[in-house]
């Protein structure tokens, strides 16, 4: 075919896919031949020749935010002189941190602690181990404002590990295999074990020539923090390695003897290969983005055999939902159909890729259906917005975008995005935008990503002056401005999206992404947390009593609280009669439940002789259970509660609770000196 048909050969889907894979390329020679045979002199290798030796032989791995920061400084700092990504370790995902020291010595940029707090929110979301691989020289002190202040400034990495370790235990294993100095030698320092290579690792708050000038003392950097110092004399290392290829291959033997993860048997049906060859997406795609295609030709190259079993194919029709699989992968199908769309008798036609009242109600129960029936969902993005104007706003669109909206932020299950045209407006946010936490985000090179298309802007700020000839100039430049930043990789650049991907790999990248999603089990942050204590803390002396330790390993946090204040679940849900009126602690006892009945409202078993207990919190679905802290600690083999009074009125969470049986007491007995946990 000639011309811009569909099928050419020079099509946009091709130009632009030719263009990231240069770019990339370019990308992962790092800081260039030079830099990397400096690294090979000093006995060292490069952090690319690292994570190919720490990840399976052959084996797929998931580079993320590898366009971060390439359109800044000049070019200086390619991957903001770090590759973080999700590979296998002895079948197993793992995340990976790796500092390339052939980038200004592995020096920390702005856009660094971005592509790092990534990665640990991955770790985090997933609970599957990360790997931190360090080679840096610290903060790239020029740009010491976008790392070490703020919120997401560098001192949330630290906060993060603090989370990992304590609450969400997650396994966290550092490498120190070249300088780690002030601030950054904390991530090794809060990881659960830490490696040193001899020769060429150095850990320390303060470099030799920190030293020499702070106190006036010469010390060489092996004396002062290397790898014999840090296992022999400080212990703050655990193992020692001879060089870098003894210390990845240690690592992977550690990875390999932690305990298995709670993996789900989510491949439920044989792999099957797709209807179409995925090399033929790019001539499914037009050459022109505003163009129309059919999105089933699309799904025919992704779902294995192309099978789509379609939900309510004839409600909504500009939004496609339905049930497939990616590699045996059941996974739920959320897409943007393009085109004019025949209404129904009586209506007018719909234009494709907006989403309409009708189909955000659709999506919001198919989303909900496919949360409770623990189904991944899958985004495939080319939305320009929701409908606008009297009709629509008269059909109640807002209402129904926030229930499109609140259906994908609370769903329970993975959610992977993949952008393939535009992504604009508030259509983005309800087809799982970044801001929603989804789990992974990948675009094709075409993706276009903005709050509106350009010439939409244009007219939207210029109105009847767009064709003024004073106004040409500032017009074109808008034009300009917005074309480039619609451009995949300007968001790349930016972290807005994970990955850019190219279609022939996509089914590939897809199947990986599911399969390491499928370890969710929830937010990483907030109701994965233990609830905080109601307050005040603090018992007014007139009706205090003496409280002791009793079973509870957690005792010491989970102090007594006021009677009356509201009985909330460790989510942050006030429990309810059905009814809706509040569940106070002078009605029942524990982490009470709102339920169809008051009835099934039961208390703690540890403070009184009902029974356990039962259904589950309206909110987040947890159920408490004897093993478990009403404040969400784990409490193996207790009671939920772990306290006991010596006032006359026996067991309870707090000085004054519901009386209890005069015999027998709480169920779980204090466990003998030699069996009691640590606190």
């Amino acid at each position: 075919m000639t011309g811009g048909g569909v099928g050419t050969e020079h099509g946009r889907l091709r130009e632009l896919t030719a263009e990231y894979r240069e770019l990339a390329f370019r990308l992962e020679q790092g800081g260039g031949p030079a830099k990397i045979q400096r690294e090979h002199d000093r006995g060292k290798l490069t952090a690319r020749e690292r994570i190919r030796l720490l990840f399976d032989p052959g084996s797929l791995w998931l580079e993320i935010g590898l366009l971060v920061a390439y359109d800044r400084y000049d070019g200086q700092a390619p991957a903001a002189g770090v590759i973080t990504g999700v590979g296998l370790i002895e079948g197993r995902h793992v995340v990976v941190v790796a500092n390339d020291a052939t980038i200004k010595a592995g020096s920390w940029w702005p856009e660094t602690i971005k592509k790092i707090l990534r990665a640990q929110e991955i770790a985090m979301r997933q609970r599957i181990p990360i790997v931190y691989l360090v080679d840096s020289s610290g903060i790239n002190l020029p740009y010491q404002g976008g790392v070490f202040p703020g919120q997401y400034g560098a001192a949330r990495i630290f906060y993060y590990n603090s989370i990992m370790r304590r609450f969400l235990h997650v396994r966290q294993i550092s490498a120190v295999m070249g300088p780690c100095v002030a601030g950054g030698a904390y991530l090794p320092a809060l990881s659960d074990v830490i490696f040193m290579v001899e020769g060429t690792s150095f850990m320390g708050l303060g470099a030799p020539n920190l030293v020499k000038g702070a106190t006036g003392q010469r010390v060489d950097g092996e004396m002062l923090g290397g790898a014999v110092t840090h296992t022999a004399t400080s212990a703050v290392a655990h193992y020692r390695a001879a060089n870098d290829q003894e210390c990845v291959a240690r690592i992977r033997e550690y990875v390999a003897r932690l305990p298995a993860s709670d993996h789900p048997p989510i491949a439920t049906r044989p792999a099957r290969p797709p209807k179409r060859p995925p090399a033929e997406l790019y001539a499914i795609l037009p050459p022109n983005h505003r163009m129309a295609y059919d999105m089933r030709d699309v799904l025919e190259c992704l779902l294995d055999e192309g099978a789509l079993d379609e939900f309510q194919p004839d409600i909504a029709k500009e939004m496609i939902c339905g049930h497939g699989a990616i590699e045996g992968i059941p996974v739920a199908v959320i897409a943007n159909k393009r085109g004019l769309i025949k209404g129904a008798q009586g209506e007018a036609p719909r234009v494709g890729g907006i989403v309409y009242t009708e189909s955000a109600d659709k999506v919001a129960y198919f989303i909900d259906n496919a949360s409770r029936e623990r189904v991944p969902l899958l985004f495939i993005q080319d939305v320009s917005g929701f409908m606008v104007g009297p009709e629509a706003e008269h059909s109640g669109i807002i209402r129904a975008g926030a229930r499109f909206v609140e259906a994908m932020a609370t769903a329970v299950v993975p959610k992977i995005v993949l952008t393939v045209n535009h992504a604009s407006g508030a259509g983005y946010y309800a087809m799982a935008g970044q801001g929603f936490d989804p789990d992974f985000i990948f675009s094709w090179p075409t993706g276009r990503m903005g709050v509106m298309e350009g010439e939409s802007a244009v007219n939207a700020v210029f109105g009847e002056r767009v064709d003024d000839e004073a106004s040409a100039e500032a017009v074109e430049k808008m034009r300009a401005d917005y074309e480039h930043q619609l451009d995949a990789k300007f968001a790349g650049a930016r972290g807005y999206v994970d990955a850019i991907v190219v279609p022939e790999d996509t089914r590939d990248v897809l199947a990986f992404a599911l399969l390491a999603a499928s370890y969710y089990r929830g937010p990483h942050l907030g109701r994965s947390l233990p609830h905080p204590l109601p307050l005040p803390y603090r018992v007014p002396s007139s009706r205090r009593a003496r409280i002791t330790r009793s079973c509870c390993r957690w005792s010491r946090r989970c102090l007594p609280a006021w009677r009356g204040s509201p009985v909330s679940c460790r989510c942050g849900a006030s429990a309810q009669t059905s009814s809706g009126s509040p569940i106070r602690r002078s009605t029942v006892v524990g982490s009470s439940l709102r339920s169809s009945t008051p009835a099934s409202i039961r208390a703690c078993p540890a403070s009184s002789a009902r029974r356990p207990v039962s259904g589950s919190c309206w909110t987040c679905g947890s159920s408490p259970t004897r093993g478990e802290c009403p404040f969400g600690l784990s409490i193996p083999g207790a009671a939920p509660c772990g306290w006991r009074t010596s006032s006359s009125k026996g067991w309870g969470w707090w000085s004054d609770g519901p009386a209890a049986p005069t015999s027998g007491g709480c169920s779980a007995r204090r466990p003998s000196a030699r069996s009691r946990p640590e606190t």
